[in-house]
């Protein structure tokens, strides 16, 4: 034989014996392609679907639909239809299933624990009727609601079962931007059903949900995607898909989910408590941009600015002032305004944590000992207009506040409101009529006067402290451009 054709014939019996040697188990999940392109997940889906449920309800029982069998829930489906003016084509509300059930699908879960113990997003559940959970093997059980929490918006039911299988959790901190990720919910209804994509960001802040620096994916995710699993290529779960970015209502490559990290600690104090117990700061904070860091001597825009320390609260007691720049918690960087937040809450109260802060140009470490984050913060009241307004340069006008204006804002000193905003620095900061300067810098403002005097001693921009309709905030201000 051919010494090349022997070679050859040696050498491919040796790529199929290491292909024979490091081939996935049946059980196990094959991530990787043999074309070495594309991920597999049949065997991850395979492996971790019967821990995913479907979560639907019956209606409440002052529903029109709770009582009268297949013929009401039939008859409110058909009128929900034609009364809401549906065209043919549309996106309509899912009829009810066939065999006469009154249950609607809502959304999806997944079971944390072989006892019965589920996590699924809090606004699957709320409001609802009964609540029933289909398993992967078609049982349907009754479920009731363990604990809920509105911050997080999560949920954790309880089912009448033994020996469930049970997902596996991952770590979201090792899961890189760019990671494939697989999605397993009921859309629109669909049971069991399979998306994927990557992630494409994480640490991510929606206004609504201070506490949960959510994932973000390119996923697949629809309604009743909700609170179904986020897995690796390892079958761990790393998140729960929990909303959308969507001007539609629908799927447009933008999907946030929950870190698991993040969901296993508030599911761990409903099932021990009923309710979770997060850490309080107690200041209002916001970002810092490119104008205020140059205010503040930074390299670049970064850490939460401190406009309000609240009364009675833990910063006060720390002495945090406004004007600080919180770099960091905890020895974790705070980046922006909504870093600081989930690192707070994750500190139990009692705990002390340790505060990086800029101030005056100056880096200082402050400890300060977290409290629990109170049910109701108070909230300042209106200002009210007495004094007689002075003109000012800046395209301003300005007054004082009195006393009693001082009072009604719970201000100790100072103070100056804008009445009116004409062209000028000012109004290129941002300044509004209403707003109520407070400090430059961290330097309170005591009048017209003061405040004046500060601008016309800059050398640069300013950070303006503004008490804006019960709001705090910093604005950059560049008095030479008078």
């Amino acid at each position: 034989m051919n010494p090349q054709i022997r070679a050859a014939r040696a050498l491919l019996l040796l790529l199929a014996s290491l292909v024979m040697v490091t081939g996935c188990g049946q059980d196990e999940p094959a991530p990787i392609a043999s074309n070495g392109q594309l991920p597999d997940f049949t065997g991850l889906v395979k492996q971790v679907s019967p821990a995913v449920v479907n979560i639907s309800a019956a209606p409440p029982k002052d529903s029109d639909d709770a009582e009268g069998g297949d013929n009401n829930a039939l008859e409110g489906w058909l009128r929900r239809f034609f009364e809401d003016g549906q065209q043919p084509g549309e996106q309509g509300p899912v009829p009810p299933a066939p065999g006469g059930s009154l249950h609607a699908s809502l959304g999806s879960g997944f079971i944390i624990s072989d006892d019965g113990y589920i996590l699924t997003n809090r606004h699957v559940v709320a409001n609802a009727g009964q609540i029933v959970v289909k398993l992967n093997d078609r049982r349907q059980l009754v479920a009731d609601v363990v604990g809920q929490d509105s911050y997080s918006d999560l949920a954790v039911l309880k089912v009448d079962a033994t020996d469930l299988p049970t997902v596996k959790t991952g770590d979201p901190d090792k899961l890189p931007v760019g990671s494939w990720v697989v999605a397993i919910g009921s859309p629109f209804g669909f049971e069991t059903s399979v998306t994927a994509g990557i992630v494409s960001a994480k640490q991510r802040s929606l206004a609504s949900d201070q506490y949960v620096p959510f994932l973000q994916t390119d996923v697949a995710i629809n309604p009743g995607n909700s609170g179904g699993p986020l897995f690796n290529l390892a079958g761990e779960v790393v998140g729960i898909n929990s909303q959308i970015y969507s001007q539609t209502g629908g799927y447009q490559g933008v999907s946030f989910a929950i870190p698991i990290d993040i969901a296993m600690d508030v599911a761990k104090q409903l099932r021990d408590s009923g309710s979770v117990t997060r850490g309080w700061l107690g200041v209002q904070i916001q970002d810092v941009d490119r104008e205020l860091a140059e205010s503040f001597k930074l390299k670049r825009p970064e850490g939460a600015l401190v406009a309000r320390v609240m009364p009675d609260s833990p910063a006060e007691a720390a002495g945090l002032e406004a004007g600080d720049v919180i770099l960091s918690f905890n020895d974790q960087p705070v980046d922006s305004a909504a870093s600081l937040p989930p690192l707070v809450g994750t500190v139990a109260p009692g705990e002390s944590a340790s505060v990086t802060v800029l101030r005056d140009g100056e880096r200082d470490e402050i400890d300060v000992e977290i409290e629990k984050l109170p049910k109701d913060l108070a909230a300042a009241t209106a200002p009210t207009e007495e004094e007689k307004p002075v003109e000012q340069p800046y395209g301003l006008t300005l007054e004082s506040l009195d006393t009693a204006a001082r009072r009604e804002l719970e201000l100790d000193q100072g103070g100056v409101r804008v009445t009116d905003v004409a062209d000028g620095a000012g109004a290129q900061a941002g300044l509004e009529p209403g707003d109520i300067v407070l400090a430059v810098g961290s330097r309170h403002v005591e009048d017209v006067a003061a405040l004046r005097n500060a601008l016309d001693n800059a050398d640069g921009p300013v950070a303006l402290l503004v008490w804006r309709e019960g709001t705090r905030l910093y604005l950059a201000m560049r008095p030479k451009n008078k």
